[in-house]
């Protein structure tokens, strides 16, 4: 109590108070007396230093524990609002302010109307921050500054024209507050306090269109939000427009506590103004982050801790490692920490610890901070993937009622699948139908034959046909390279059932493996190709959570029959998904190479499947190669680049057949390799038997400058793998390029090393950026237990599924949160990194064993 009132107190306070204690010290024991002394001239800090708000070089302004953006972020673009925009706040090391700017709803939500970006200045001698922006089917154009004001930033609404007719009582300036920071706390309006809801009961009332919103819980001139928190405590004034405090999560479950204010009619200049004061904890230092692997080690691999630290933090020269025993811990090694530098907005040093080889529990230190448990021993990888085979592709599984001992995850989803996608059409989630149906399917109709097989692509459930090919190529590469036969799942095809945890004398990769090409085949069955994907057609059932299941009737949509009408197999219900069609050869390609990828594992457990899928494969390849290629594209859902896509085509086909026009097709497509080395060099390991010497040299040409490519990730960040920057995190990439790097280090032992293998595995398991945590849930001593699963909205987690991990916020600011699941971009799910994950567990398993 006493620290929070010397960090309140003003400075000609703090010289009274040390007057004080100054005065008492005769009576008051010198040891009680220094700490206060430390307090005021250190903590609280009369001269503290870098205490006042600046405009910093990365532009924007910062004091202590306090970074407050103004548009370095802006909306993706890819999917809408993913709450990363506008006005935002860091504070004390947790971003908990974002959307800062014009909006038409009082809690928008995903899909509403966002404005355009025009232009963004800085002004350094005045230090203010303006931003242009527009809502061009309004005619409606504005500009927000950001200014400082002392220790505050005035943010304000500028208008050339007054705001529409159609806007007012619709325009406001919002300011949005994640709920996991603020729930549970207190604030004050005016002079009324009250508390942040836990769950959202919000008064709602609906327009005559029908429109339903929330109704503020507070209004008043002057907020203060979690006045008793000295590390989340912001203080907002408006002199004139009221303030209204809404809570966004009654519209949906990703809603932010919204504060806004209304524009006013038939105004310009100035119209808005807001003081926004965030409290800063003189001299806050972030608490360091000790990135290690939560899984652990095995002996023989080399062991390195990435130690994160606060800018002005004063490093340690030293940590240590402490061994668990049945009585206690003892400290086994220390050691000097390596100065790595400076990456975003932190500092790093490195921990090495390699010479500690004897099998146990550890725990590492550094300064106050220790880390979870986790161990050294020889079969540290051995169960890592279990829980991605287990749980994670299972509960997936789209057309399958899915048990786990007392729960059903969910039932038989889309039996109804699918409806013939309308043409010239484009969905939200980057689908498009063009300007023809490509079938002989009209617009609406049925097409049978597609519900089967498949798995929920992500936190969402369509089948996206360029996931699931990623998917069957890795599992069946996984089965074929490390003959994994674990089997703890029943899949009963004829009852539509799969339960967990029950073996049925069948391997678990096999039957996954069946499951996602019965999903290709089925498509190629009804329509003599692959096609984009399946999805529901309405954003009110695409945003459903819960049971697949009820996302259709599973009912045939029979549009003769009343909306409410059934026979027990159609229905009028216009529910079932589209199935989005347009021809697409590199999709095509990418499909008959997962195919080529399967017949070779399932002969022997589904020969007719695999039969089908080999010659389904080749007339493919042959058809395409018999006509001008379709090269329709949109989104990431109609295949890569046609070049990329053959080339993966003509490995597998080469790969089940040995036939010598794929390796001929292969050896005249090596500006292809070239140019995407990282994506193919380790595929093209697996069939370089059948190429060429002068091929083979090229390739080794490749890798010896791939190697400094290699080298270049770890002069650009600490944990040396490619840190993307774009708005979906880079756990994928990381775990791809680290499979590349094994089928390399395989075959070029001697210029690739092993430890670029296993640095994309320790990424993943804790060895990141901004905490320690492992990304696959249920994997490591402390890994993600709130993730975009379709469970987000009960704040839990899918065991084995993979996160995308850590964003790099615009200029600096690595992020990934762990309170709060709706953030797609760091934490949902996607199956495609599930199949790598297993691949890449076992490929560093397979290189520690050759090692003994």
């Amino acid at each position: 109590m006493l620290k929070n009132m010397v960090y309140d107190m003003s400075n000609f306070t703090k010289i009274k108070f040390l007057s004080v204690i100054c005065h008492f010290s005769k009576l008051i024991p010198i040891q009680r007396v220094l700490p206060l002394l430390a307090l005021i001239f250190i903590g609280g800090g009369i001269n503290a230093q870098n205490s006042g708000l600046t405009l910093n070089e990365e532009e924007y302004f910062e004091k202590p524990g306090v970074n407050i953006l103004a548009f370095s972020n802006w909306y993706d673009g890819l999917f809408s609002d993913s709450k990363i925009s506008g006005i935002e706040i860091i504070h004390h090391g947790v971003r908990t302010v974002t959307n800062g700017d014009v909006r038409l709803h009082a809690t928008p939500e995903q899909w509403d109307a966002i404005p355009t970006f025009v232009r963004r200045e800085v002004d350094r001698e005045s230090n203010r921050i303006d931003t242009y922006e527009k809502y061009p089917d309004y005619n409606f154009e504005y500009m927000i500054r950001a200014e400082m004001d002392g220790d505050a930033v005035l943010l304000s609404v500028h208008l050339e024209e007054p705001i529409p007719d159609t806007l007012i009582g619709k325009a406001g300036f919002n300011l949005e507050f994640i709920p996991s920071a603020y729930s549970e706390k207190t604030y004050y309006m005016d002079d009324e306090g009250g508390n942040f809801p836990l769950y959202p009961h919000s008064t709602m009332v609906k327009d005559k269109s029908g429109y339903t919103a929330p109704t503020p819980f507070a209004k008043g001139q002057k907020l203060v939000v979690a006045p008793a928190d000295p590390e989340r405590k912001i203080t907002i004034t408006s002199n004139d427009a009221q303030l209204l405090l809404h809570d966004g999560r009654d519209k949906a479950q990703n809603g932010w506590f919204v504060v806004r204010s209304l524009l006013p009619a038939g105004k310009t200049g100035k119209v808005l103004e807001w003081r926004l004061e965030a409290n800063s904890i003189p001299n806050w230092i972030r608490k360091p982050v000790i990135g290690h692997s939560q899984v652990g080690y095995h002996p023989n691999q080399k062991k390195v801790a990435v130690i994160e630290l606060d800018k002005n933090d004063t490093p340690a020269s030293r940590a240590s490692l402490h061994r668990l025993t049945n009585n206690g811990e003892e400290e086994v090694y220390s050691a000097e920490l390596s100065n790595w530098g400076k990456y975003t907005r932190y500092n790093y040093f490195e921990f090495n610890f390699s010479d500690v080889v004897e099998e146990g529990l550890y725990v590492i230190s550094y300064s106050d901070v220790t880390t979870a448990p986790f161990r050294i021993a020889k079969n540290v990888y051995e169960k890592a993937w279990y829980p991605t085979n287990d749980v994670f592709f299972p509960v997936q599984m789209d057309h399958m009622l899915v048990n786990e001992a007392y729960r059903v995850w969910h039932g038989a989803s889309h039996l109804d699948d699918a409806l013939q996608a309308p043409v010239n059409q484009e969905h939200f989630d980057l689908y498009a139908q063009g300007p023809t149906t490509d079938t002989d399917y009209k617009p609406g109709e049925h097409i049978p034959g597609l519900n089967i097989g498949g798995w929920y692509d992500a936190g969402d459930y369509d089948i996206r046909t360029q996931t699931q090919y990623y998917v069957v190529s890795n599992l069946a590469h996984a089965y074929e390279d490390f003959n994994l036969q674990r089997d703890q799942t029943t899949v009963d095809y004829e009852s539509k059932y799969v339960d967990l945890h029950n073996p049925d004398g069948k391997p678990d990769i096999l039957q996954q493996i069946e499951h996602g090409t019965l999903g290709l085949i089925a498509q190629h069955r009804a329509l003599g190709r692959a096609i984009p994907g399946i999805i529901v057609p309405d954003i009110s059932q695409y945003t459903h959570l819960g049971d697949g299941l009820t996302m259709t009737d599973n009912l045939i949509y029979d549009k003769n029959m009343d909306p409410l009408e059934t026979d027990g197999f159609k229905s009028g219900k216009f529910d079932d998904r589209w199935a989005f069609t347009s021809k697409s050869t590199p999709l095509n390609y990418g499909s008959i190479a997962a195919l080529a990828a399967a017949s070779r594992v399932l002969k022997g457990y589904n020969d007719s499947l695999a039969e089908e899928c080999i010659t389904t494969a080749k007339n493919v390849w042959k058809e395409e190669h018999s006509k001008e290629p379709d090269l329709f594209h949109h989104g990431n859902t109609t295949g890569g680049s046609l070049e990329d896509e053959e080339l993966k085509a003509a490995v597998e086909l080469l790969l089940a057949t040995e036939e010598k026009m794929y390796a001929k097709r292969i050896q005249e497509m090596w500006l292809t390799v070239d140019k995407n080395f990282n994506l193919h060099a380790g595929r093209l390991v697996k069939v370089l038997p059948f190429l060429n010497e002068d091929f083979r040299r090229k390739l080794e040409s490749r890798v010896r400058t791939y190697k400094n490519e290699i080298d270049a990730h770890y002069k650009e960040n600490p944990y040396g793998v490619p840190i993307g920057r774009g708005g979906w995190a880079g756990n994928g990439q990381i775990v791809a390029y680290a499979i590349n790097n094994y089928h390399l280090h395989k075959k070029f032992p001697d210029i690739i090393s092993e430890e670029e293998v296993f640095k994309g595995l320790n990424y993943l398991y804790g060895t990141h950026p901004d905490s320690d945590i492992s990304f696959v849930s249920g994997v490591g001593t402390k890994s993600k237990k709130v993730a975009y699963g379709m469970n987000r909205a009960d704040f839990s987690f899918i065991a084995g599924g993979i996160v995308p991990g850590v964003l790099i916020l615009k200029p600096d600011f690595p992020e990934n949160k762990e309170d709060w699941p709706f953030l797609w971009g760091e934490n949902e799910y996607v199956v495609s990194v599930g199949g790598a994950y297993i691949y890449l567990v076992n490929a560093v398993q397979d290189l520690l064993d050759n090692r003994e």
